[in-house]
C-alpha cells in the first residue's frame, strides 16, 4: 500500500482477482463470499450476464460524448423509467451524475436555488459522503470528518429517532421545534435530508410517524424533503425504493450505488418544477451520465423486474432475521431491517456497544471465507448488503459460516 495513502482505508488484507453473483477470488485463488456487495453496490450480484452484455454493447457504439455536450437517447429514457418507477404521480424530472456524494451535493444545490434559502436539517448517525457538502450533512465525526474542518455553514443536525439508544420519535420532533426556535428560522431551512435507512449510521429504519411528521414539518414551513436513497435503493428494502413502504411522498431523492450494478452512475429525481429551478449550465459534470453506466442501469432495471429482486429480497431478508433471531447469541442486542437491508448490533454484558466483539466476528468469518461490513456509530452493528441475486446454497452457506464466527 506504498503507492497510496493511508486515509483511503483498506476493509480486508487481500486483492480481488475476479467474481461472480455473490462469490469472490483473491490473486491466491482463495474463495470469499460476499456479503458486502462493494458497499450495497451490487444488488444484481458481480458481473450479471444482463448486464455485461448491455455494457459490451455499448462499448461497440461509444464511451463518452459528454451528456451536455452531445446528448444521447438512452440517458433520456433511462430519465423517463426512473420518473415513473419512483415514489408519487407528480411530474418529475432525473438529472444524472456520477457518485453518490456528488448526487447529494447537487440535491442541495436544487434545494436551495429553488426555495432561496440556504438552511438544511440533517440526521445524526446519517452519512451522505466525503465531499465538503457532504461531510458537513454527515451525523458521525470519526472518521469522515476528523481534521477536515471547517464545513460549509447552515447545516444542522438532529437527533435520529432509535428506540434501542432511548431517543424516541417525539423526541426527535421536539429537538426539531428547539432548532426552529434556538438556530434557524424554519422559513430559511431549504430541505431536511434524511436516509429512510441509515446506512453508516447503524441500518436503523425509520418509523412511519417520524416520516410523516418530517413531512408535515416540511409542508408548514416550504422546506424540501429530500430521500438520500443512494444506499436503499434498487430493491435492496423489499421494495424498488426504501420510500416505497411509507405513505408519504418526497420532493427529491438521491440515487446511486445499485443504480447500474458496478458502474459508476447517480442521480437526483425530483418534482419537475423543483429540478427545473437552477438555470441551464447550473448542473451537469464531465462523466455525469456516462453512457456504459447508463447501459449498466437499463439492465439493472430490467433484471430487477424480470427476477423480481425486490421480492426476493423480502424472502433473503425474513431468512436471514430468523437465524439470527433463533441464535442465541448473547452479545446480540438487536435484529432489524427493511427487506435485506438487515444488520446485527451486539452490546457486552453491561449492555454497552461492544465494537471489539463485532470487530472479531468480521474477523472470524473473512478467516472462514466470509466478508462482512461494519457500520453504526458505536462500531458495533454487522450489515449484511449481499447481492439480491444471491444462490439459495451460497446464502445458506454464509449464514453458517456468521453463526460459527459469533459463537466462537
Amino acid at each position: 500500500m506504498a503507492a497510496t495513502p493511508r486515509g483511503v482505508a483498506i476493509g480486508f488484507p487481500f486483492y480481488a482477482q475476479r467474481a461472480e453473483n455473490a462469490e469472490l477470488w483473491d490473486v491466491e485463488g482463495r474463495r470469499f463470499i460476499d456479503f458486502g456487495s462493494g458497499i450495497a453496490v451490487l444488488n444484481t450480484g458481480h458481473r450479471h450476464p444482463r448486464v455485461m452484455q448491455a455494457v459490451r454493447e455499448q462499448l461497440d457504439r461509444f464511451t463518452h460524448t459528454a451528456y451536455q455536450v452531445v446528448p444521447y437517447e438512452s440517458a433520456i429514457s433511462l430519465a423517463e423509467r426512473l420518473n415513473a418507477l419512483t415514489p408519487g404521480v407528480h411530474a418529475k424530472k432525473t438529472a444524472f451524475f456520477t457518485t453518490g456524494a456528488e448526487a447529494v451535493e447537487n440535491a442541495i444545490k436544487i434545494a436551495r436555488n429553488a426555495t432561496r434559502r440556504p438552511g438544511v436539517i440533517a440526521l445524526t448517525g446519517g452519512f451522505h459522503g466525503r465531499t465538503y457538502m457532504g461531510m458537513a450533512l454527515t451525523g458521525k465525526v470519526a472518521p469522515y470528518k476528523t481534521g477536515f474542518g471547517p464545513f460549509p455553514g447552515s447545516i444542522f443536525h438532529v437527533p435520529a429517532p432509535v428506540a434501542l439508544h432511548g431517543q424516541s420519535v417525539e423526541d426527535s420532533i421536539a429537538a426539531i421545534d428547539r432548532l426552529f426556535k434556538a438556530d434557524i428560522d424554519p422559513e430559511q431551512v431549504a430541505a431536511i435530508i434524511l436516509e429512510p435507512v441509515q446506512g453508516e449510521g447503524g441500518f436503523y429504519v425509520q418509523p412511519p410517524e417520524f416520516m410523516r411528521a418530517i413531512r408535515e414539518v416540511c409542508d408548514r414551513h416550504g422546506i424540501l424533503m429530500i430521500a438520500d436513497e443512494i444506499q436503499t435503493g434498487f430493491g435492496r428494502t423489499g421494495s424498488l425504493f426504501a420510500m416505497d413502504h411509507y405513505d408519504v411522498v418526497p420532493d427529491l431523492m438521491t440515487i446511486a450505488k445499485s443504480l447500474a450494478g458496478g458502474l459508476p452512475l447517480s442521480g437526483v429525481v425530483g418534482r419537475a418544477e423543483i429540478m427545473d429551478a437552477p438555470m441551464p449550465g447550473g448542473l451537469g459534470g464531465t462523466y455525469a451520465a456516462n453512457p456504459l453506466a447508463i447501459a449498466a442501469a437499463h439492465a439493472v432495471l430490467d433484471v430487477m423486474e424480470d427476477e423480481q429482486l425486490p421480492a426476493r429480497a423480502e424472502r433473503l431478508g425474513q431468512r436471514l432475521k430468523q437465524r439470527l433471531l433463533q441464535a442465541g447469541i448473547p452479545q446480540i442486542a438487536d435484529v432489524r431491517g427493511l427487506g435485506a437491508m438487515v444488520a446485527v448490533e451486539f452490546n457486552d454484558s453491561k449492555g454497552h456497544p461492544d465494537a471489539d466483539f463485532t470487530r472479531l466476528v468480521q474477523s472470524r468469518a473473512r478467516d472462514a471465507g466470509l466478508l462482512l461490513l461494519t457500520c453504526g456509530v458505536y462500531g458495533n452493528v454487522v450489515r449484511f448488503l449481499f447481492p439480491l441475486t444471491i444462490e439459495d446454497s451460497v446464502l445458506d452457506e454464509g449464514i453458517e459460516i456468521l453463526l460459527s464466527a459469533m459463537r466462537g
